[in-house]
């Protein structure tokens, strides 16, 4: 599971030193993809395999809004292998699609982790932070 938010920087070759809690998880490899907006996840092997079994699954999968989703999701993954330092090289095709300079902020999401552009992810929060207080409930089981 990834949980928590780590402001970071990218170095000038397009780099990023993953947060330490992450590293274990992403060891045997991982991919990373153009995500909503405008971020790029990060994803364990593991998780694209059920990925790819959730989307053959869908009934019907041949249809333009499918074929556009799979092609998009599959068709933007770059296999990535940290390197001994935990650090990833982001291609400058999904820097560019993100908006990533230098700046940057990672966000463990569960099964995923995001990399957002530092003021997109600010903005984000801000324009999303008030519904959230406000919301009934997360949608999730509670302990109590």
């Amino acid at each position: 599971m990834f949980v928590g938010s780590y402001p970071l920087r990218l170095d000038e070759k397009g780099r990023l030193a993953l947060p330490v809690r992450f590293r274990d998880q992403v060891a045997d490899g991982m991919v990373i993809k153009k995500g909503q907006e405008r971020c790029i996840y990060g994803l364990t092997m593991a998780r694209v395999a059920e990925q790819s079994r959730a989307m053959a699954a869908m009934a019907p999968n041949d249809t333009a809004g499918a074929r556009m989703a799979a092609r998009m999701s599959f068709g933007s993954m770059v296999e990535i292998e940290p390197d001994k330092t935990g650090r990833i090289t982001i291609p400058a095709s999904l820097r560019e699609y993100a908006g990533l300079d230098r700046d940057v902020v990672v966000v463990g999401v569960d099964t995923r982790f995001e990399i957002w552009d530092a003021a997109n992810w600010e903005a984000y929060v801000a324009e999303q932070e008030a519904a959230y207080a406000e919301m009934e409930s997360e949608g999730m089981p509670t302990l109590s």
